[in-house]
């Protein structure tokens, strides 16, 4: 004898039991809440600085790999170029990295003879870092294909253009570390009461 077997319900005939994420049910009030917002990636800052360095790396990634180093290892090799011998805390801000991402970078390009370490003299504790023969003679073989291509960019965007840029990027690199722009910071509630004052 053949046990009857009820139909299950379809998607459509049963209430679908979506809950919060953390094991409980939503709150009326968050079942009823409107769908979140998000800026248009157009209108996305962070994303849009993303595109604009994809498009920007895009040119420069391979001369990177046929230097044999990688876009991190190049930012170290490019500071200490420019900035001469130089301590791991500098490096880390000027190569915009993380320290334990330069601690690793670091071990590959010892490894590879491209950076060199000694001792500071005042404290024993931190480390010089500074370029090798190896690294000068590999900034001054692909310096001329960077050279062209920062004067490419200059040449397709615009000169003035680009350094109208440039000069908007650092002064918003700025305004954003500074905490006295911080919304309901004291700066900005001093300068929102100076506008006020004005305008009346």
């Amino acid at each position: 004898m053949n046990a009857s077997v009820s139909p299950r319900p379809s998607v459509s005939s049963r209430k679908l039991d979506v809950g919060t994420g953390d094991g409980r049910k939503p709150s009326r009030s968050e079942a009823e809440a409107p769908p979140a917002r998000l800026k248009d990636d157009r209108q996305s800052l962070p994303i849009a600085l993303l595109r604009a360095r994809e498009a920007v790396m895009g040119l420069f990634r391979p001369h990177h790999r046929r230097g044999g180093v990688s876009e991190p290892q190049w930012r170290v090799i490019r500071v200490l170029h420019l900035e001469g011998e130089t301590d791991a805390t500098t490096l880390a801000r000027l190569a915009c990295l993380l320290p334990p991402s330069l601690s690793r970078i670091l071990k590959d390009l010892e490894a590879a003879d491209l950076v060199r370490r000694r001792p500071g003299r005042g404290d024993s504790r931190q480390s010089l870092l500074s370029l090798s023969p190896k690294a000068a003679a590999l900034v001054a073989r692909v310096a001329p294909f960077l050279d062209g291509i920062h004067r490419d960019i200059a040449r397709r965007f615009g000169r003035d253009r680009l350094d109208i840029l440039l000069a908007l990027l650092a002064e918003l690199e700025t305004t954003l570390a500074d905490p006295s722009s911080l919304p309901g910071s004291a700066g900005e509630v001093t300068r929102q009461t100076g506008r006020r004052g004005h305008d009346s």
